[in-house]
């Protein structure tokens, strides 16, 4: 029982020390969606992102979440934005607070003084298709437009629902139970919750045993036929997050059996906050079944193909301004 105990403590503490910081999509997730784009980029955006990255590594001192650097240019900086988010302070810019319930208009609203993914989005590509813009701060943007426009297509990173994203939604995901944060019990922090599942263990499951290049390539053909549409309809960065936070609201909320209502248009520091919105939502005894992983997996496949052949396009476009 002892040894038991022990394994099933560092477990669980393992869980509440990577809740705090989670990262869309994971560390396969992102290079995933690097690897699809990839795919796609012009002779003139590859020999940019080539050049620029090649000229402006990333420094060997930085701690990586994910491990040492890999060969691949952009595999190896899917993940930058998250290894510096803390020096960088950067977090705002991961995501935008559109509260659940909205359906279109001006982003701007929810965007606050220090930045969004949409606007950040549209900043860095600016600054990469600037040819006298600092060649440092062109390579970065590459980086930032490869997580960021990754992170927009998680769709939890785009809606709010007075939870923070879903990570004040405690539930069971498969047989695996919520249970609060033992080290600090005031904050209600619990773990699986909806934003920790959306985030890695779906997209994670989905893929099995494969890895980033087998997946990119089973998403790239199983999406072949839809990636024309999806470059035809341009580059419209607010409409994309209009698009993924649609389908938060149908395939992330709306597809638990147990109804969620639209709590009110709050930013709680705290899963204490709120009315108490992680006890509340613990109170309803959410499961994230098999059927719900089946349903999800669907999302999250369409979602990482879209950001891939997305991201592929604003390379491009940068590529045509910078001959």
């Amino acid at each position: 029982m002892n040894k038991r105990f022990v394994v099933c403590a560092g477990a669980l503490a393992a869980c509440f020390c990577a809740a705090p910081c989670a990262r869309a999509w994971g560390c396969r997730g992102h290079q995933t969606v690097a690897l699809i784009a990839e795919k796609h980029l012009t002779p003139e955006a590859q020999q940019l992102v080539e050049k620029l990255l090649g000229a402006n590594p990333i420094d060997p001192a930085l701690r990586r979440w994910c491990g040492n650097a890999t060969r691949d240019l952009m595999v190896d900086a899917s993940t930058w934005a998250d290894d510096v988010r803390n020096e960088r302070r950067n977090g705002p810019w991961h995501y935008v607070d559109i509260p659940r319930g909205k359906h279109q208009g001006s982003l701007e609203a929810y965007c606050g003084a220090d930045g969004c993914v949409t606007r950040t989005i549209e900043e860095q590509r600016a600054i990469l298709k600037d040819r006298s813009a600092d060649q440092l701060k062109r390579s970065e943007a590459i980086r930032y437009l490869i997580h960021f426009v990754g992170d927009m297509h998680q769709p939890l990173h785009v809606i709010n629902n007075g939870d923070n994203g879903g990570n004040c939604v405690p539930l069971t995901y498969l047989r695996r139970e919520p249970l609060v944060n033992p080290e600090h019990p005031e904050r209600e922090d619990y773990s699986p919750n909806l934003h920790q599942i959306w985030d890695t263990e779906i997209v994670e499951r989905d893929m099995e045993v494969s890895s980033p290049h087998r997946y990119a390539d089973e998403l790239d053909e199983k999406f072949r036929a839809e990636r024309a549409a999806w470059e035809a309809e341009g580059i419209h960065v607010e409409n994309w997050a209009w698009e993924l936070h649609e389908r938060a609201q149908s395939e992330v909320y709306e597809a638990f059996s147990t109804k969620i209502p639209v709590e009110p248009d709050v930013k709680p520091k705290s899963c204490s906050d709120n009315n108490h919105i992680a006890k509340r939502m613990f109170e309803r005894h959410l499961t994230a079944d098999e059927a719900y992983q089946r349903r999800a997996a669907k999302a999250v496949e369409v979602g990482l193909a879209q950001a891939g052949v997305r991201l592929a396009m604003i390379l491009n476009e940068a590529a045509k301004a910078n001959p």
